[in-house]
């Protein structure tokens, strides 16, 4: 009797780390996820995820084949098999890929996440059947994945989309790259914290947040005050709203596509984001692209479509025999 094929998919934020086993017919089977502990190195961090991912893998180990993993992370290359500085984990540039061989003989293969997120999307989720769409994830920090003419966009040197990194505001707030102004400083759970420490200092408005700790303050509890008006979450999400709905705007200019993807934790506050986004999308965007663009929040569950596409990543690169290391 053969036995199941199945690859694991790996999602590494700067949050939390989702894994996911996922058969040969790109059903996930089984989801874990693990607090990444940004602050450990990335040694420490490589032997975390091998633990949990033979403890996921266990269960199926006896009726399936483990084909290989593909680990999706901020700042990956996938040409070589590197992690280079990402902003929001304190590892510098690390050989990732040669980190985890030392745990497993199988074949693996890196990539960006938010390139990853855009292969779950094109394969499993809101962007079936669209040659040209981007994605951005807005978690931790900020990612993009661009898709033109139904490929993936690496560029040169395998970082095209890092719109998170882009300037929005010089001399603006300190970014964990190094710059200062990025946009996921201010686009990003850990952006809009910044932006209501930054209201409570500027005002004398009433708030909840004004009895709580800050280091306590989560997206979550921001997105719930803002669902309950209290006036410094709604005008965190509206001055979040309207920087992203610029850079959106910017991004149709340069890439005209058919659609723009949203996911990750921060578009889970709906229609607080989403609606100040939209209208300011709207002004901004160059006249020949009106009514031809949508918004779209992603259906899939945080980090899913990451974890979907970077199995399916290790999957098609198996069978090509192409960046497998």
């Amino acid at each position: 009797m053969s036995k199941d094929q199945i690859v694991i998919g790996v999602d590494i934020g700067g949050t939390n780390t989702n894994i996911g086993i996922v058969d040969f017919n790109n059903n996930i089977l089984l989801e874990n996820s693990f607090l990444t502990n940004p602050e450990q190195g990335a040694d420490s961090f490589a032997q975390s995820l091998s633990r949990h991912i033979n403890k996921s893998y266990s269960k199926y180990k006896n009726d399936s084949v483990l084909e290989g993993i593909g680990i999706a992370a901020p700042g990956a290359n996938y040409q070589n098999g590197i992690i280079e500085s990402p902003a929001n984990l304190k590892w510098g540039n690390v050989k990732f890929i040669e980190l985890m061989k030392k745990h497993f003989q199988v074949p693996l293969a890196l990539i960006n996440d938010a390139n990853a997120a855009a292969l779950g999307e094109l394969q499993f989720g809101s962007a079936k059947g669209m040659n040209n769409f981007i994605v951005l994830t807005l978690g931790t920090g900020l990612g993009t994945g661009i898709v033109v003419d139904g490929h993936l966009l690496y560029g040169e040197n395998g970082y095209a989309g890092e719109l998170g990194h882009a300037i929005i505001e010089k001399n603006g707030r300190q970014c964990n790259c190094g710059k200062q102004g990025c946009l996921e400083t201010y686009v990003s759970a850990s952006g809009i914290k910044r932006t209501v420490l930054n209201l409570l200092c500027n005002s004398n408005e009433p708030s909840e947040f004004r009895n709580m700790d800050f280091e306590s303050i989560t997206g979550k509890i921001i997105s719930e005050l803002g669902n309950n008006n209290d006036p410094i979450a709604v005008k965190a999400y509206n001055f979040t709203g309207e920087i992203l709905g610029i850079a959106l705007s910017n991004l149709v200019t340069f890439f005209d596509p058919k659609a723009i993807i949203l996911s990750g934790g921060l578009v889970e506050a709906g229609n607080l984001l989403l609606r100040p986004t939209f209208t300011t999308f709207e002004r901004y965007l160059l006249n020949i692209y009106k009514g031809k663009v949508k918004i779209i929040k992603s259906e899939m569950m945080n980090g899913k479509s990451a974890v979907l596409g970077a199995g399916s990543f290790i999957r098609e690169n198996i069978s090509e025999g192409i960046n497998v290391i």
